[in-house]
């Protein structure tokens, strides 16, 4: 019995609570989805040097298709507060310090905002995401979402990580944070997911494309 050929996808990652939110987000499309701990376990990690989400998710994603030769996906994600000027932006995984724990830059966070009225708490997860192909890599696809929410005064729920626990979502049902809702439901509104449904379209081109080159090369004699 013959196998539906699966076009091989490196998300330039090796965050696992991405990997599973990722998985949800492209279930049905003909991928074998590899982190970097699966195609480059030796590769050492990309200097996040760009003062912007884009820019740093455009390292991540050159980087990894480079050295991959694979179609590759990377996004930088982050926290924006309003209170502290967009602190702290591209240097929200490591806010307090360059081995930070999601414990310890949330006690920082925590810290920082505690004489901030309710009012004045508005924040922003963002997410840039960039696609490229090694095949031609100057034809950069890239995408971008948004969630806004407010940060509370305690960590509340059990689910997702980072700073997920502090963040209340404005789309959400209930005055939930992120850490409160269903994989199902942040997969809906989180900030990743709709940086990844704006590009699902583009990738699906993409995958058209090499399914195409694959299924030819598998009808030739000796495949």
């Amino acid at each position: 019995m013959s196998l539906e050929p699966r076009v091989p996808v490196l998300i330039a990652t090796t965050n696992r609570g991405k990997i599973v939110e990722i998985q949800a987000l492209f279930e049905g499309l003909p991928v074998k989805l590899l982190t970097l701990s699966d195609a480059l376990p030796n590769s050492p990690p990309v200097e996040e040097t760009g003062e912007t989400f884009l820019e740093n998710a455009l390292l991540k994603a050159r980087a990894g298709a480079s050295a991959s030769g694979l179609l590759t996906l990377a996004d930088d994600s982050g926290l924006e507060v309003d209170a502290l000027g967009g602190e702290p932006g591209v240097h929200s995984a490591r806010y307090s310090g360059e081995d930070a724990s999601a414990s310890d830059n949330n006690t920082k966070l925590l810290a920082a905002l505690e004489n901030i009225d309710d009012a004045r708490r508005t924040a922003r997860f963002k997410c840039a995401l960039v696609m490229i192909d090694p095949a031609s890599p100057d034809d950069i696809k890239a995408t971008e979402g948004t969630c806004e929410g407010v940060i509370t005064r305690a960590p509340r729920g059990e689910r997702g990580f980072g700073y997920d626990p502090l963040f209340l979502v404005r789309d959400s049902e209930g005055n939930r944070t992120m850490a409160e809702l269903s994989d199902a439901e942040k997969n809906r509104i989180s900030h990743r997911a709709r940086a990844f449904i704006a590009m699902r379209p583009i990738l699906e081109a993409e995958l058209g494309r090499k399914m195409h080159g694959l299924q030819a090369s598998l009808r030739e004699p000796g495949a």
